[in-house]
């Protein structure tokens, strides 16, 4: 089993010890995981082992006949944090972060923690916190809202969790209709303001990417999936600007002084070179894929970028800057 579907489970675990005063037999821990634990308990107590050695101190009680584990009450008891003006900021400013997950287990998690945080300061901290949020704010630029997608983040997280294969309608925007699908899911990746689905589509029989809003409907099966060991997600995403995938192609641009001045200070994309001309221009190189958010992204430069190379990305520059010339 991969590491990280374990350290899912041993925190859910975690959490539930957090939250029981008198203890939890492992069919309790094991309510709401994956079936196959009650069968097989050694999982679990080899993740309440790690859990131990982690250095959460755990007690076990015979109660009824029944084994129980629970955390000691001095950990669960634990005293309020002292915390430091930056850690303050900190917090103050990852509720703002996260806005755009609201409607998500993490958006609602993340809130009643940073609630119970703010609960446990005195007057004079709340106040540094209100203070720091006026010194320093955040900018969220476009995004999606997820309010009304919660039902559907869920199931996608339950699905994820315990390796179910789901059956989901999902409006395609690329082909503008509504299609059944069955997906293996891997991952939900956040990425350029939108929560996007990873995972293997038996309808297109290859990983796909999925805008959550744009799906309708989710069920879980009784179908249990692995993911590949071959499958890469960062070499799966690599190739994107941002989120659309396509073949990969090698691009030049040339940007002006102008544009150059404020181009050369950001990192588009991760394999990107920068290369400064005379006259205060500048020359980017990547390799990217060749989609629509590329040429997009070409034309938010206006006058002041020029595609060098290649001849095709050129082409479709000029024919939708023409486009938008006609139409204003």
């Amino acid at each position: 089993m991969p590491r990280n579907d374990q350290a899912v489970r041993q925190h859910i675990v975690l959490m539930k010890l957090g939250s029981s005063r008198y203890g939890l037999t492992l069919e309790q821990l094991a309510d709401g995981l994956d079936p196959s634990l009650t069968r097989h308990p050694r999982t679990l107590r080899r993740d309440l082992d790690a859990i131990e050695s982690a250095g959460w101190p755990l007690l076990t009680e015979r109660i009824g006949g029944c084994t129980r584990w629970k955390l000691l009450d001095c950990v669960r008891n634990a005293p309020a944090l002292r915390l430091s003006p930056t850690e303050l900021m900190a917090l103050a400013l990852s509720r703002r972060l996260v806005a755009p997950l609201e409607g998500t287990a993490v958006y609602a998690s993340l809130q009643s923690a940073l609630n119970k945080a703010s609960a446990a300061l005195p007057p004079e901290g709340l106040l540094m916190v209100h203070q720091l949020e006026d010194t320093f704010s955040v900018g969220l630029g476009p995004h999606k809202r997820y309010t009304h997608h919660r039902d559907i983040v869920e199931r996608v997280t339950r699905a994820i969790t315990e390796k179910k294969r789901l059956q989901m309608r999902y409006d395609s925007a690329a082909r503008g209709k509504m299609t059944r699908r069955e997906v293996d899911p891997y991952r939900l990746w956040y990425a350029a303001g939108g929560l996007y689905l990873i995972g293997y589509c038996h309808l297109r029989k290859e990983p796909r990417m999925f805008a959550v809003e744009r799906i309708k409907s989710v069920t879980l099966t009784e179908l249990p999936y692995q993911i590949p060991l071959q499958f890469d997600f960062d070499a799966f995403v690599e190739d994107s600007l941002t989120v659309m995938r396509g073949p990969r192609i090698d691009v030049e641009l040339e940007f002006d002084k102008p544009t150059a001045a404020w181009v050369k200070h950001r990192v588009w994309h991760p394999n990107q070179e920068l290369k400064r001309l005379p006259g205060g221009k500048l020359r980017m190189t990547l390799s990217v894929a060749d989609s629509r958010e590329l040429v997009g992204w070409v034309l938010s430069f206006g006058g002041g970028v020029r595609v060098a190379r290649p001849e095709s990305l050129r082409t479709t520059v000029k024919r939708e800057a023409a486009k938008i010339v006609s139409s204003v």
